[in-house]
């Protein structure tokens, strides 16, 4: 289907897990360095070459970096704001509505948020203020904050079958396992020698994540046994900056990257490397996979577009 202009340069595409035809997508002004936000939700067509409509669209004083959809109530949406804040959105409420609720911690910006999607009453929040913080709707501040990380932390994403567990992906170059039941976290695996900006569970079996960093490369590591990575992918040009493991197959991956292309993987391959898309025409930093619709992938990036394609299809395709 024909892709969507948003007025500033994408940060975050994420599919509902509730309507197979909706997306939402995190904006900021100006790379997001200094200036306003926007969070777009918009709806697909499923019919060739109809284009993307608008559904929603909720201005920030500041960038947005990331958003994540609520895993038990299909119009709400949580977002990582360049302010410090997490903004809670009702997309079925007119945008003067909006934001329902705001959380303000973070001392910097917050650059991702992740929904449980096993307890799906929690999500996480984490900063360049080098912390995680967990939150419930049903509390006005942060239910814990777990500070280990002496740099950045990029990512923080929830094990896909276990409520209380969850990793963190850092600029200190490691990836730490965290029990939210135990008073620290319970692995630190060094990961990367540069930067690490990306993780993600694989959906088929929980010990199993994956990395993406500074230095290009995309690590998968087994956590019971993480002294090396079990696999290190090697395609991007330069920085890796968003990795996600299919919900439809075990083996299958898909990144994306300051080389302004989008990468699929499949684990069980020799070369891994199946396909390479090269449709943005600026850094690529959003991606994702839909859970509803096998095959189905989205992106963003900071040349402002929005695109949805089928896995081996054209994404500028009309």
């Amino acid at each position: 289907m024909p892709g969507f202009k948003t007025p500033f340069n994408g940060y975050s595409v994420k599919f509902s897990p509730f309507y197979e035809n909706r997306i939402a997508v995190a904006t900021a002004q100006n790379f997001g360095i200094i200036g306003n936000g926007r969070v777009h939700v918009l709806d697909l067509s499923l019919n060739p070459g109809v284009p993307m409509t608008e559904l929603a669209a909720c201005d920030t004083a500041d960038g947005v970096y990331d958003v994540a959809w609520s895993e038990s109530h299909d119009s709400l949406l949580v977002a990582a704001i360049a302010d410090g804040s997490v903004k809670l959105y009702d997309v079925a409420l007119p945008p003067t509505s909006n934001p329902i609720r705001s959380f303000h911690e973070h001392t910097r910006e917050v650059h991702s948020t992740d929904y449980n999607p096993v307890r799906r009453d929690s999500f996480l929040s984490s900063s360049w203020d080098d912390t995680i913080k967990l939150w419930t709707l049903d509390r006005p501040t942060s239910v814990r904050t777990f500070k280990e990380h002496v740099y950045c932390v990029y990512s923080a994403v929830w094990n896909p079958r276990h409520g209380d567990v969850f990793a963190s992906a850092s600029g200190d170059c490691t990836v730490r396992i965290w029990d939210v039941r135990e008073p620290g976290s319970t692995m630190i695996i060094p990961g990367h020698e540069s930067e690490i900006l990306a993780c993600d569970w694989n959906k088929y079996d929980d010990g199993i994540i994956a990395t993406g960093s500074v230095d290009k490369s995309i690590k998968v590591w087994d956590v019971r046994n993480s002294r090396v990575p079990i696999t290190v992918l090697n395609g991007h040009g330069y920085a890796v900056r968003r990795i996600k493991f299919s919900p439809h197959g075990r083996n299958s991956m898909v990144s994306c990257s300051y080389d302004m292309t989008v990468c699929s993987w499949d684990l069980m391959m020799e070369n891994a490397l199946v396909s390479r898309y090269g449709h943005h025409t600026e850094f690529a930093v959003g991606i994702d996979m839909s859970v509803l619709v096998e095959g189905l992938l989205a992106s963003t990036g900071w040349d402002t577009m929005v695109y949805v394609w089928h896995h081996g299809t054209n994404p500028r395709a009309p």
